[in-house]
């Protein structure tokens, strides 16, 4: 008796990533993520550069707070529409425990300081020429926003240009979180 031909493997396993790539998204849908949306764990990696305008952006920066980590590029024609937004945001949620800052992903650093200028951007946005902090963050493409809770861990991973309304409720869950005792 000869086995299955290659061709109907290669189907099979298809049609296996397909079915779990599809339960993953039903699963996160009726959890109320939207598809954009995949749940992360695990610690948000170390951003500790010097902001494109300002001083630093250390670890500091976030402890005990939620964060929105975005990932950006003067280029990129979503993040230029998603700006407005984030900024609206940043300054509707500015004293409520949420930090927000941007990583400027492979760009030119004029472009980028332009691009800051022009969308009057008042958080801090350091640049990632080499894609080292996309990688750790594990960011497929732009825009993507990362959402930590106030503990430090990553919870949300959102990829492309995301709504105030979407990004407003997924920070108002986590700022109603209680907060760990080392951060109290």
């Amino acid at each position: 008796m000869r086995g299955p031909s290659p061709r109907s493997s290669l189907l099979l396993v298809g049609i296996l990533v397909l079915g779990g790539v599809l339960a993953t998204v039903v699963a996160n849908i009726d959890r109320g993520v939207p598809e954009s949306a995949v749940e992360v764990d695990g610690p948000m990696p170390s951003i500790d550069r010097r902001a494109l305008k300002g001083s630093r952006v250390s670890p500091d920066h976030f402890r005990g707070r939620v964060a929105l980590v975005n990932f950006w590029a003067s280029w990129c024609g979503p993040c230029r529409r998603e700006q407005p937004g984030l900024e609206r945001l940043s300054k509707e949620l500015e004293g409520q425990g949420v930090r927000f800052v941007g990583i400027n992903f492979q760009d030119d650093r004029a472009a980028a300081l332009a691009y800051l200028d022009e969308f009057e951007v008042s958080y801090p946005s350091v640049a990632d020429r080499e894609g080292i902090l996309a990688y750790r963050f594990g960011v497929p493409y732009l825009p993507a926003t990362v959402l930590v809770d106030a503990q430090g861990e990553m919870r949300y991973r959102l990829v492309g240009a995301q709504t105030e309304t979407t990004l407003r409720r997924y920070l108002t869950q986590l700022l109603a979180e209680p907060a760990s005792p080392e951060n109290s």
